[in-house]
């Protein structure tokens, strides 16, 4: 019986903390596009119109860049 003095009291801090936790992500937009990421994965990465095919080809032009710099 003395645990449940111990017990009850520890996991309502611990709602409480997870209550807290999840009104943050909220607020901080976690949860503010779930259907992009979702969807990016059926686009191609050399498509220039798809934010991640520019992203990858700037990364690809600048890894060259720093190539030449180091071969030339």
């Amino acid at each position: 019986m003395a645990a449940l003095y111990v017990m009850i009291p520890v996991a309502m801090i611990i709602v409480a903390l997870a209550i807290k936790l999840f009104f943050w992500a909220v607020d901080n937009g976690q949860y503010e596009d779930l259907d992009s990421p979702a969807h990016s994965i059926l686009f191609d990465d050399e498509d220039p119109m798809h934010k991640a095919g520019v992203k990858n080809q700037q990364t690809q032009t600048a890894d060259s860049n720093t190539e030449d710099q180091h071969n030339g």
